[in-house]
């Protein structure tokens, strides 16, 4: 794989914070050509350091004002894949994450309300095969939302 330098650090802090910020504005805040921006954004594409671009949705906005984190105990820990299967087919739930502890998995979960959790959870997510047991945590607030910091190489002069 390919190393990334503290250029595309620097860019990938950049966009991060702005994925809209114009290819000249990123330029001239790392010195270099419009077309250097563009060469290694698309390089970072390839590599798989960025994953994604888009608009960041406030689920509130839409109604969906009961944001909710699920462990799931499952019969089987062999049986995650099949219960992904069927998670994905629930578009309330936005975030799976197979895990060690307590728990097979730990999923997010929108509701509109209450009401409409209690339905998503006993008429949907317990009934999915090999889902045994459930334990809801409901969030009060989103405190903190971030990406992860991108820190310099030290060994890295170049930039």
């Amino acid at each position: 794989m390919e190393k990334i330098d503290n250029l595309d650090r620097k860019i990938l802090n950049i966009i991060m914070r702005n994925a809209r910020m114009p290819s000249k504005d990123i330029a001239v805040q790392c010195g270099v050509s419009r077309a250097a921006i563009h060469q290694r954004i698309a390089r970072l594409i390839e590599m798989g350091v960025i994953t994604g671009s888009g608009y960041t949705v406030n689920p509130r906005r839409l109604d969906f004002n009961t944001c909710t984190y699920v462990g799931v105990k499952l019969e089987k820990g062999s049986m995650y894949r099949d219960v992904v299967a069927e998670l994905e087919r629930i578009p309330e739930v936005v975030e799976c994450h197979f895990t060690t502890g307590p728990y097979s998995m730990l999923i997010k979960v929108y509701a509109t309300d209450t009401s409409n959790l209690m339905e998503l959870l006993n008429d949907k997510i317990q009934h999915i095969k090999g889902v045994t047991e459930t334990e809801t945590l409901i969030s009060l607030e989103q405190s903190l939302n971030r990406q992860i910091t991108i820190r310099m190489r030290s060994d890295d002069k170049r930039y």
